[in-house]
């Protein structure tokens, strides 16, 4: 089982950046499948970028490619998300999510068994 605790959301203006972190707990972080969601109010939660345990895959829905990266360092079980040119429809509270199984569709919030509790991103225009 891991346990997982996003960080480093915040309220910026368009045109920023900010960095989110995902910290797990265990000893077989590299085991897992990661992932960032995000959800608005009154909107369904909402694939953003996912990475392989290894690192060595990653991909990226079609509303953040470019803008955003993901990665992740394995000996500090912590995975991170690097959003660069924000806009104020990137708003939502960010999630991160482990699947141990690595099945599933990656972009899909049914693969992943393991959730944090989010950290809320909100960009000013």
């Amino acid at each position: 089982q891991v346990q997982l605790v996003e960080s480093g959301g915040g309220l910026v203006q368009a045109g920023d950046s900010l960095r989110l972190s995902c910290a797990a707990s265990g000893r077989t972080f590299s085991s897992y499948d990661m992932g960032w969601f995000r959800q608005a109010p009154g909107k369904e939660r909402e694939f953003v970028a996912a990475i392989s345990g290894s690192g060595a895959r990653a991909y990226y829905a079609d509303s953040v490619k470019g803008r955003f990266t993901i990665s992740r360092e394995n000996a500090k079980n912590t995975m991170y998300l690097q959003m660069n040119s924000l806009k104020p429809e990137d708003t939502a509270l960010y999630y991160c999510a482990a699947d141990r199984t690595n099945s599933g569709r990656y972009y899909s919030t049914l693969k992943y068994g393991y959730w944090g509790q989010g950290t809320q991103v909100t960009v000013s225009s």
